[in-house]
């Protein structure tokens, strides 16, 4: 009776071990999985804010590259995954640099739209700065 004791006893905390791994394991997962998609969404809004910039500044793009509609609408499908994967911290600058660069203009070589420009970059490169310090995080 004894040895059956100890033998449910050892069973009893296999199976507790087992069953903390696997949701550990599947923790894990959940977390990887969601900084993959906060990197991806990132890097889909990232790309399309600067072609977009690229295209309201006037600067070429590829002939066969896609048109000012559908880069802005990449930045905001990109924009709403990352409404849905992201802090509101995160999400706050995305909302500012959408904003920004929507009233993006061309510079046409006035100083004062060169200023504008370049603090939209800073926007730019802030908004990746808080998504890379987000993604470590998690």
């Amino acid at each position: 009776m004894g040895n059956m004791l100890s033998v449910a006893v050892g069973a009893g905390f296999g199976l507790i071990g087992v069953v903390f791994g696997s949701w550990f394991t599947a923790r894990r997962q959940d977390r990887m999985w969601l900084r993959e998609q906060k990197l991806k969404a990132g890097i889909g809004f990232n790309t399309a804010v600067v072609q977009l910039l690229d295209f309201l500044k006037e600067t070429q793009l590829a002939e066969d590259g896609p048109g000012a509609n559908e880069l802005a609408n990449r930045m905001q499908e990109a924009r709403s995954a990352l409404y849905l994967l992201c802090a509101s911290d995160t999400v706050d600058l995305a909302d500012a640099l959408a904003r920004r660069v929507w009233s993006t203009r061309p510079t046409d070589g006035r100083d004062d739209r060169k200023a504008e420009f370049r603090e939209t970059l800073d926007l730019l490169h802030r908004f990746t700065q808080q998504l890379r310090q987000e993604i470590a995080r998690s």
